[in-house]
């Protein structure tokens, strides 16, 4: 296994990385938690942890049908508390108040996956690597920003800025568009959403790599090239040795 700080070599394919964020380079699970219970602890309301598993997965529903182009983005901040809201008869809450609160704290709030910025320090100058991401704009800068990410990337594309999110063909085109190499086969995206990051990747026809630190099925039509449990794991995806 290759170590910091040791000479790297590679097998020379791959030149560009695109990492997917939330989920992948850093912990969202921990920074949703860490943001439910500040904007509870304001409300004065208790939070139990069936209510944030349940916020879970009304959340990932939303975004999975903003994948799908069911949703915008607008229509999804608000939608996905309105929903969880109603279902726990939560009343008087001041919905534009608790959003602000709830994406300051996403923004602030953050942990990495496994020791990724060690990773990502690791590959550059060697590898050009970029982050692509649905993620709220002004979260994913303060997240990328305070966790040291931001500087390590030669770039960053947020779907608010393009207009369509991953796994949008008119996303992948325009982040494409916009790096250096410009040989598709040459560009691997590494995510942990088979249904925007891999089957985005697919469709844009760059190499596709899954993180799936949870072994789960694929239980799609399509697949990564390839699949890595932990971050380091892309050392060896990558043929780097010393």
């Amino acid at each position: 296994m290759w170590e910091p700080g040791k000479q790297m070599e590679s097998n020379g394919k791959i030149t560009t990385l695109l990492w997917d964020v939330d989920g992948t380079l850093l912990d969202f699970d921990y920074s949703m938690r860490g943001a439910l219970r500040k904007c509870f602890h304001i409300l004065g309301k208790p939070l139990t942890e069936e209510m944030i598993l349940r916020y879970s997965q009304i959340n990932d529903g939303y975004w999975k049908r903003l994948e799908r182009g069911e949703v915008t983005k607008e229509e999804l901040l608000p939608g996905r508390f309105r929903d969880f809201f109603a279902e726990y008869g939560l009343t008087g809450i001041d919905m534009e108040a608790f959003l602000k609160e709830y994406q300051n704290g996403l923004g602030q709030i953050y942990a990495f996956r496994d020791d990724a910025l060690t990773v990502v320090k690791s590959l550059q100058g060697h590898y050009r690597q970029y982050v692509v991401t649905n993620g709220v704009k002004t979260t994913q800068e303060s997240k990328l920003s305070l966790s040291g990410l931001l500087e390590v990337m030669d770039g960053v594309f947020v779907s608010e800025d393009v207009g369509h999110a991953k796994p949008s063909r008119i996303f992948f085109d325009y982040c494409l568009g916009h790096v250096e190499e410009k040989d598709r086969d040459r560009i691997m995206i590494i995510g942990d959403s088979m249904t925007s990051d891999i089957l985005g990747g697919i469709q844009a026809g760059i190499r596709t790599c899954w993180y799936n630190p949870q072994e789960n099925s694929c239980g799609s039509a399509y697949r990564a090239d390839y699949e890595i449990g932990i971050l380091q794991q892309i050392y060896e995806v990558l043929g780097i040795y010393v």
